[in-house]
């Protein structure tokens, strides 16, 4: 019972983690930095803090071999281009509703499954789709004054998708089911950074934060929803089950919502509460059909 309330308390530290994207993000962008640049100090500081980490306090060697080098490059690189379509989407749409649309990456990691894996499409994701599409209608409608981004609500879309893509290559690459979790973690994040070094130039655009309190908005944001989430998730996935600990992740949107509307007075209706629950139902019958499943 220990092991399964060590497994639960964590998987939920990850998702409450992961959730707290918009708090550090949105402060750097209303400061005056682009997309780019703030992920560019995400990602820096969490490889560097990361690796220190890994290398000093467990331990862990990373080495890799030239065979696992590819595809832990593709996997950074997918994992990467998640993070910045879902950022970017935070110029468009509420960062609570982008990180709830988000959500639905294991309706999709479904899906995919189904038409390049043979994967059996059943009732229950063509349920979990319709619901995923109800609940982005509301969604839509539930902004006072005006619809939803369409621009913003495609760009989430797509970050979903980066983001199926990336959980899809972790789950059937050989090469990289073999590999330590947390040293396959460490070299995503640090592939990853090449996206922001390239699209910046070789950081010849990089925008530098000029007041202290921005410092602290990038550790935070390498810490919290990076290092941290990431560390958790793991520990939790091993504790408790990929399934149980996707169902906790049910908490990263509400988190994001929350901070949204208490921190940054982002608008909540009962037709986007609506959008929301619809969304989570859909996700959680996937979840909790693939646990039936194995059972």
């Amino acid at each position: 019972m220990r092991r399964k309330s060590k497994g639960i308390t964590l998987g939920a530290i990850a998702a409450v983690s992961y959730g707290t994207n918009p708090l550090f993000a949105l402060p750097l962008y209303s400061g005056g930095l682009d997309v780019n640049s703030v992920l560019f100090y995400r990602y820096t500081l969490a490889v560097i803090i990361y690796g220190l980490w890994l290398k000093f306090y467990k331990k862990t060697s990373l080495k890799i071999s030239q065979k696992e080098f590819i595809p832990l490059l593709i996997l950074g690189l997918f994992f990467s281009l998640s993070s910045l379509t879902l950022f970017e989407a935070f110029n468009y749409i509420e960062a609570g509703i982008a990180c709830t649309i988000l959500f639905i990456y294991p309706v999709l990691v479904a899906t995919l499954m189904a038409i390049f894996f043979k994967e059996k499409i059943t009732k229950t994701v063509l349920l979990s789709i319709l619901m995923i599409t109800i609940g982005i209608y509301f969604l839509y409608i539930g902004k006072p004054g005006s619809g939803l981004n369409i621009q913003g609500v495609l760009i989430v879309l797509l970050s979903a998708l980066l983001y199926a893509l990336y959980i899809i290559g972790v789950k059937n690459i050989k090469i990289i089911r073999h590999i330590n979790s947390a040293k396959m973690s460490f070299y995503v994040m640090l592939f990853g950074l090449l996206v922001y070094i390239f699209n910046l130039k070789f950081c010849t655009q990089l925008q530098i934060p000029d007041k202290p309190v921005q410092w602290i908005y990038a550790l935070g944001l390498a810490l919290f929803p990076t290092i941290i989430s990431l560390e958790t998730i793991t520990i939790s996935i091993k504790l408790i089950g990929s399934t149980s600990a996707a169902i906790l992740g049910s908490l990263e949107p509400v988190t994001a919502i929350f901070i949204g509307v208490t921190v940054f007075h982002e608008h909540f209706t009962l037709k986007t509460a609506a959008g929301v629950l619809a969304i989570l139902t859909g996700v959680l019958l996937i979840i909790v059909r693939k646990n039936l499943a194995k059972n």
